[in-house]
C-alpha cells in the first residue's frame, strides 16, 4: 500500500487547478459528465414534450428506459474497465475514450437532427458504456498525480465538478432543446464539448500501470472477474465500508434529485422554473461541502468528517419534511409560484436552505470516502476496487428508484414523507456502517476534540 506523504497539507486547494498534473484531467472529466447530462436531459425533454412517445404510459416507459440504459453498462462493463485501467496507461486510455466520445456525439447530433428517439436511446446506452469505462480510471489516476496530502483537495474538486456538470447539463440540455432548431444546437454543442475534452486529455501526464498488478490476460467473464474484484475490495474492511457509504450516498442523492421536479410542482405548487432553482441549491451545497472538507480537515484525509456528513443528511432531511408541511399549510396561492415569489416566503427560503445543507453534508460524506479508498488501496489493484464501487453505486441507484416507486406509487406516500423515510433509513444504514467500522466514530470524536481544544 502506498504510504502517506510527510509534507504539510495543501494550504490552498485551488492551487491544483493551476497545474498540468491536475487541470487537464479536471476539465476532461468535467466536460465528459456535462456531455452525458446534456444529451440525456435533451432526450428526456424531447420524449416528454413532444408526441413522439405517444401516450403517457409510453412516455413514462421511455423515460425510465432511458435511465436504465445509462446505468446498465456499469453492471456489464465495470469489471473489464477496472482490468484495463490497472493494466494499461490510464492517460492513454482516457485519450482513446474521449476520442470515442467525439464519434458518439457526431452520431448523437445526427439522431437529434432526425428526431429518432430509438437512435437517441442507442447513443445514450453507448454514452453509458463510455462512462463505465471512464469510471475506474477517474478515481484511480488521481493518486498517481497527487501526493497523499493532496488527495482530499483533488477529490473535492472532482466531486464539485461532477455535480456542477450535472446541474449545467440538466439546465442547458432542457433549455436549449426547446428552442427553434434546438436539437441541432444541442448536438453541435455536445460535439464541441467532446472535442475540447479530447484536446485536454492529450495534456494529461502519463499514468503507467503498476508492474505488480498481476493482470497477464484480460478476462471477459464479468461474473468471475467481479467476484475476484469483490474479494480484493473485501481484503481491506475499511475500504469496503467506504464503498458501501459512497453507494448509499448515490442512492440518497439520487432519490432527492429524482423527486425534486415533482416536489417543486406538486408540493410547492411552483412554476417549472422553480425546479432549476431547487436543483441548483442542492448541487451548490454539494460543491460547497466538497470544498469545505479541505478546510475542516486541514487538507488531510479525515474519516471523522463522514459521521458529520451522515448526521447532517438526516437532520436537514427531517427538517425539510416539517418545513414542507408548514409551507403547504400556509400557502394559499392557487397560481403557479415563480422563483422570486417562492424566495419571498419565509418557508420558501427555509426549504432552499434545507436542500443546500443536505447537499453540503453530502459533500462532507462522500469526499473523504473516495479519498480513503484511494489512500488505502495499493496502486496495482486500485482501479479494479473502484470498479466494484461503481457496480455498487449503480445497484444502489436502482434500489433508490425502486424505493421511490414503492413509497410513492405503491404505498401512496407524499414526497415529503418519502424524504422523511429516506432520512430515517440513512440513520439505520450509516449507523450499521459505523458500528461495523468504528474507526469513523473514533476519528469523529478525536476531530471534535481537536476543534474544541483549538
Amino acid at each position: 500500500m502506498e504510504q502517506s506523504s510527510n509534507k504539510p497539507a495543501v494550504k490552498n486547494p485551488f492551487r491544483l487547478l493551476t497545474q498540468r498534473r491536475f487541470l487537464p484531467f479536471f476539465v476532461t472529466q468535467f466536460l465528459g459528465a456535462l456531455n452525458d447530462n446534456l444529451f440525456k436531459n435533451a432526450l428526456l425533454v424531447i420524449v416528454v414534450s413532444t408526441a413522439v412517445a405517444g401516450a403517457d404510459s409510453s412516455t413514462n416507459f421511455t423515460t425510465n428506459l432511458a435511465a436504465g440504459l445509462f446505468i446498465l453498462p456499469y453492471f456489464l462493463f465495470s469489471t473489464t474497465a477496472g482490468q484495463l485501467a490497472d493494466r494499461y496507461d490510464k492517460a492513454l486510455l482516457i485519450r482513446r475514450i474521449k476520442f470515442a466520445e467525439i464519434i458518439l456525439m457526431v452520431a448523437g447530433c445526427y439522431a437529434l437532427w432526425l428526431g429518432d428517439v430509438n437512435w437517441m436511446l442507442a447513443i445514450l446506452f453507448l454514452l453509458g458504456v463510455q462512462s463505465a469505462f471512464f469510471g475506474p480510471i477517474k478515481y484511480s489516476i488521481i493518486p498517481q498525480h497527487l501526493s497523499s496530502d493532496e488527495l482530499l483537495a483533488g477529490n473535492a474538486h472532482v466531486g464539485m465538478g461532477t455535480f456542477v456538470s450535472i446541474l449545467l447539463g440538466t439546465l442547458i440540455g432542457g433549455w436549449l432543446v426547446t428552442a427553434d432548431q434546438g436539437p441541432i444546437y444541442v448536438g453541435v454543442l455536445a460535439i464541441g464539448f467532446a472535442m475540447i475534452g479530447w484536446l485536454c486529455s492529450r495534456q494529461i501526464p502519463d499514468a503507467p500501470a503498476d508492474s505488480t498488478s498481476g493482470i497477464d490476460k484480460l478476462s471477459l467473464n464479468p461474473i468471475r472477474v467481479t467476484a475476484h474484484n469483490y474479494k480484493l475490495a473485501r481484503e481491506n474492511s475499511m475500504v469496503f465500508h467506504c464503498i458501501l457509504g459512497i453507494s448509499w450516498f448515490w442512492l440518497y442523492g439520487g432519490a432527492f434529485l429524482t423527486q425534486v421536479p415533482n416536489f417543486a410542482l406538486t408540493v410547492l405548487k411552483g412554476d417549472p422554473t422553480l425546479i432549476s432553482v431547487l436543483l441548483a441549491a442542492f448541487i451548490v451545497g454539494v460543491a460547497k461541502g466538497s470544498l469545505l472538507c479541505h478546510r475542516f480537515s486541514s487538507g488531510n484525509v479525515e474519516p471523522g468528517l463522514v459521521p458529520l456528513g451522515g448526521l447532517g443528511l438526516s437532520l436537514f432531511s427531517i427538517d425539510l419534511y416539517f418545513t414542507s408541511n408548514a409551507y403547504q399549510a400556509g400557502n394559499l396561492l392557487t397560481e403557479a409560484i415563480l422563483p422570486m415569489q417562492f424566495l419571498g416566503l419565509g418557508t420558501g427560503i427555509h426549504i432552499m436552505l434545507d436542500l443546500m445543507f443536505i447537499g453540503m453534508f453530502g459533500g462532507f460524506l462522500i469526499v473523504p470516502l473516495y479519498s480513503m479508498i484511494q489512500e488505502r488501496t495499493s496502486g496495482d489493484r486500485r482501479a479494479r476496487v473502484i470498479s466494484v464501487n461503481n457496480i455498487f453505486n449503480a445497484l444502489y441507484m436502482v434500489t433508490g428508484a425502486v424505493l421511490g416507486i414503492l413509497f410513492l406509487s405503491v404505498l401512496g406516500w407524499t414526497i415529503p414523507q418519502f424524504f422523511l423515510a429516506i432520512a430515517l433509513l440513512n440513520i439505520l444504514m450509516l449507523g450499521a456502517i459505523f458500528y461495523s467500522a468504528p474507526e469513523f466514530i473514533y476519528r469523529f470524536s478525536a476531530w471534535i476534540t481537536s476543534l474544541i481544544r483549538s
